[in-house]
C-alpha cells in the first residue's frame, strides 16, 4: 500500500473515533418518571336505612299497642269495631295495635293506671277519674249530631202513666253503670236537684251493664225508668223497630263533654302523633266512619285536650262530686 492511500485511511478512522465519542459523551441522560397513580373511584356514601323497631319495642307484634274500648254499647260490635280501628292504624302507621273492651267502664281506667292498655275510649267521667288518678290526656273528642257535647236522658214506657220526676219515687230505676257519666253520674245530680235522693227514693234499683241494656228494659217493662245518654234508643231500633214510640224522653240533663280516645302518660309523642293522625284520616273514610258508628255512633272526630273537660269537672265542684277523693 502507498503511502498515500495509508495516510487517507488514517484519517478516515479518527474521523470515526471522533464521531462515535460525541454521541457517546453527548447524549442526553433519559431519568426513567413513574407511571401516575390512579386512585380507585370512591363509593358514594350509602343512605341510611330506615331503624326499625327493634324486637320487643311498644308497637311491635311482640309487644303491641293496646287501644281499649269501654263496654257502652253491644259488647259484639264493640269488639268488631275495635278489632277494625286497631288493623286500620296497623296499616296505617306500621305499629301494631290490638283492641281490647273492658269488662265494665272502670276497667279501661284501671287498665291504662296500670300500664296494660295504652290507648283508651273513655266516656267522660272516667276519662277526668284517669287524668287525675294517673296523668291520662286526651288527644280526640268524639262528635255526634255535629256535635263534641252531649245530654244524658231518663227514659220511661209510654203507657208508663210516669210524667215527671216526682212520679219516679216509688219505681224501679235502671242504671247504665256507677262509672258513666250520662247513665248515672249527671242524671243523679239532676235528681238530686229535684229533690229526689237516687239512693233512697226508689223501689229498686238495676245496674243493667250498657245503655242498650237499659233501653232494652225499659221496653220489656223490666225497669219503670233508665238514665242513658241522649238518644240511645236508636241502639236498639233495628231489634225493636217501635222503640222510638214506646219509650219516651221523660227529662234531658245539662250538656256534657263527649268521650276522648286518650293516652296514657308516658306514651312515646311520636306515635302519639301518627295514632291521632291516622285516626282522624281513618274518620274519614266510608270504612272507617262505619266502625265509628257501630262503635259507639260516633259521626267523627276531632283534636282535643284535658283542657276542654274543665268545664265538666266544675259542674261536679259544684254538684259537690270531688274528683280527687274518687282518684284515691
Amino acid at each position: 500500500m502507498n503511502v498515500r492511500k495509508f495516510s487517507l485511511l488514517l484519517v478516515v478512522a479518527a474521523l470515526l473515533m471522533l464521531a462515535l465519542a460525541a454521541c457517546s459523551g453527548g447524549a442526553a441522560e433519559v431519568t426513567p418518571t413513574e407511571a401516575p397513580v390512579v386512585e380507585e373511584p370512591t363509593a358514594a356514601p350509602e343512605e341510611p336505612a330506615a331503624e326499625e323497631p327493634a324486637a320487643g319495642d311498644l308497637g311491635t307484634a311482640e309487644n303491641p299497642i293496646i287501644m281499649s274500648f269501654v263496654p257502652s254499647g253491644d259488647t259484639q260490635d264493640i269488639i268488631a269495631s275495635g278489632d277494625t280501628l286497631a288493623q286500620m292504624l296497623t296499616d296505617a302507621t306500621g305499629l301494631t295495635v290490638q283492641s281490647t273492651v273492658g269488662t265494665d267502664f272502670s276497667s279501661v281506667r284501671e287498665a291504662m293506671c296500670a300500664g296494660q292498655a295504652q290507648i283508651g275510649w273513655l266516656n267522660t267521667f272516667n276519662y277526668v277519674m284517669a287524668a287525675e288518678q294517673c296523668g291520662v290526656d286526651a288527644a280526640l273528642v268524639t262528635s255526634r249530631f255535629g256535635a263534641t257535647t252531649y245530654a244524658g236522658q231518663i227514659i220511661v214506657r209510654a203507657d208508663s202513666g210516669i210524667e215527671t220526676l216526682q212520679d219516679l219515687k216509688g219505681k224501679v230505676m235502671c242504671w247504665v253503670d256507677p262509672a258513666s257519666t250520662s247513665g248515672y253520674i249527671i242524671p243523679r245530680i239532676m235528681l238530686a236537684a229535684e229533690g229526689i235522693d237516687p239512693d233512697t227514693d226508689f223501689a229498686e234499683t238495676i245496674e243493667a251493664g250498657s245503655h242498650n241494656n237499659v233501653v232494652t228494659q225499659v221496653y220489656n217493662g223490666d225497669c219503670d225508668a233508665g238514665a242513658t245518654f241522649s238518644d240511645a234508643r236508636t241502639g236498639i231500633e233495628e231489634e225493636f223497630p217501635d222503640v222510638l214510640e214506646k219509650v219516651i224522653v221523660l227529662a234531658n240533663t245539662s250538656d256534657i263533654p263527649n268521650d276522648s280516645v286518650a293516652f296514657i302518660a308516658d306514651f312515646p309523642a311520636d306515635m302519639r302523633e301518627q295514632i291521632v293522625t291516622a285516626l282522624l284520616d281513618i274518620a274519614g273514610t266510608p270504612e272507617g266512619q262505619e266502625a265509628l258508628n257501630t262503635l259507639y255512633n260516633i259521626e267523627g272526630l276531632q283534636a282535643s285536650s284535658d283542657a276542654f273537660y274543665d268545664t265538666f269537672r266544675a259542674d261536679l265542684s259544684r254538684a259537690g262530686i270531688n274528683i280527687e277523693e274518687l282518684a284515691q
